[in-house]
Formats: C-alpha cells, structure tokens, sequence
C-alpha cells in the first residue's frame, strides 16, 4: 500500500490518507482480512503524526472500511458489494458535481452543461 500526501492540499491529511486506503479497497488491491500497517508504522512511514493516522483509521472503522481488533491491528472488512458500488457512485457524483460548480462559474447555463455531457457521453 503506497499513500501519496500532498501537504499543500486544501484537503486535510487525514482525509487523504482515508481516501487513498478506501480506493485500494474498492478497487480491491486491499481485500478482507488484509491488515492495514499500524498507526504507528504508517505515522512513521508518511512522516505524520499517529493521532493523524488514528483519526484515518477511526473514520474507515466508521464507514465500515476497516475493524480494529485491540492488541492485534486493523484489518479490511468484510466486503459488502453495495457499500463499494455506493462508494463508487459517491466518488463520482462529487467529481461531477465539482465540474458543475465549475462550468457555472465560468457562466455556462445548464441547458450547456447538459449538452456538453450528452456530447462527451458519444464519445
């Protein structure tokens, strides 16, 4: 498992830690019962804190990414097929709905926007 940080993100570090481990499992390079590096091996690793890392690990436990078993680590849960499409579907739906901000920004109406989907979706 590779986590690559970019420190001059407006995006918080913990965040991306969370996001990259949750790709690896949707993406199913990380499968059930994989056990992640531990908070403090992974602190260590990305040269950040651990309460940074715990908070990661805490948010994937809370999304049911991940089980922490005390005094033996946490590990990728037990995959749940509509919770990685959901996951999937999310990912997307913030990316478009990022492009949509931006194409009104620059002052296009949504009669435009959709046009231009409609076009990229031929392709």
């Amino acid at each position: 498992m590779q986590i690559i940080l970019n420190h001059s993100s407006m995006t918080p570090i913990y965040e991306q830690v969370v996001d990259q481990i949750k790709t690896e499992i949707i993406e199913n390079r990380l499968k059930e019962g994989d056990v992640l590096p531990s908070v403090r091996s992974l602190a260590g690793t990305l040269k950040i804190s651990a309460l940074t890392v715990k908070k990661a690990y805490d948010a994937l436990e809370s999304e049911g990414f991940t089980v922490t078993v005390h005094g033996k680590g946490t590990y990728v849960a037990a995959a749940d097929k509509s919770m990685a499409m959901e996951a999937r579907r999310k990912a997307v739906e913030d990316e478009m709905s990022l492009v949509v901000d931006k194409a009104r920004l620059v002052g296009m109406r949504d009669d435009e926007i959709r046009d231009m989907l409609e076009v990229l979706l031929e392709i």
